[in-house]
């Protein structure tokens, strides 16, 4: 599919982020244009996450700019973000793990107070989860990893995001668990959400993105449609161990 016509809905410019004295990310800019679904990918430790923890205000910029839909975002925190539009599955899942099932996909729609379209998207998740319905009344502590991530999913979907950004949704996950949550992806994407994957299973990702960015050591190294980058030989060689 082709966004080149769609607004830019999240635009990254110049960002520096460091911690403990070390420069994890050192200029990086991006964009995603509405409608896209974009990866960033690149080997453990190159800065992925750093950038994401960034952009939803977990970490502190060193300078650079983050805006969403042309407004400026630097510095402010989950909670304002999805309010904005901007729902994060961070790394870890991060589900409330002394809560059902239920409840943590009504966390996922705290913002919102329109209680028959909430009930019809809770009935859309459990759709495309059905492990999730049949254990709704579950505690989400009981759940397996990919379980987890999946409740992670549908809960940040509970809040109808414009975008939403999926830190690593593949790491620890069995072959099959990770081919359903790209499908989840996939079909999330083609439902109109704007996506910014980070993913170290670069084959995977770039299998489904329009567009995607490689990064190292805290720079972006290269970029363009990820279809170009699946069959460029630096890429094969440095992450799909060709």
């Amino acid at each position: 599919m082709t966004h080149h016509h769609a607004k830019v809905l999240l635009k990254v410019d110049d960002l520096h982020v460091g911690y403990g004295g070390i420069q994890a990310v050192k200029g990086v800019s991006l964009e995603v244009r509405e409608g896209e679904l974009v990866s960033l990918i690149g080997s453990n430790g190159a800065g992925k996450t750093t950038t994401m923890n960034a952009i939803t205000g977990l970490l502190a910029l060193g300078g650079g700019q983050i805006e969403l839909a042309g407004r400026n975002i630097a510095g402010q925190g989950p909670w304002d973000l999805v309010q904005q539009g901007l729902a994060m599955v961070p790394e870890g899942r991060g589900v409330f793990t002394r809560m059902t099932i239920v409840e943590n996909l009504q966390m996922g729609a705290y913002i919102r107070h329109d209680q028959a379209a909430i009930a019809q998207d809770m009935e859309r998740v459990f759709a495309t989860f059905p492990r999730l319905q049949e254990r709704r009344d579950q505690l989400a502590g009981t759940l397996s990893g990919g379980e987890q991530q999946m409740l992670a999913m549908g809960r940040a979907l509970m809040s109808r995001p414009k975008m939403l950004l999926l830190d690593e949704p593949s790491m620890g996950l069995s072959p099959l668990m990770v081919d359903k949550i790209f499908e989840v992806i996939r079909d999330v994407s083609a439902q109109g959400v704007t996506i910014l994957l980070v993913e170290q299973n670069a084959s995977r990702a770039l299998q489904i993105a329009d567009r995607a960015y490689v990064m190292e050591s805290g720079l972006i190294t290269l970029s363009g449609p990820a279809d170009d980058l699946l069959h460029d030989p630096k890429v094969r060689a440095a992450y799909l161990g060709e």
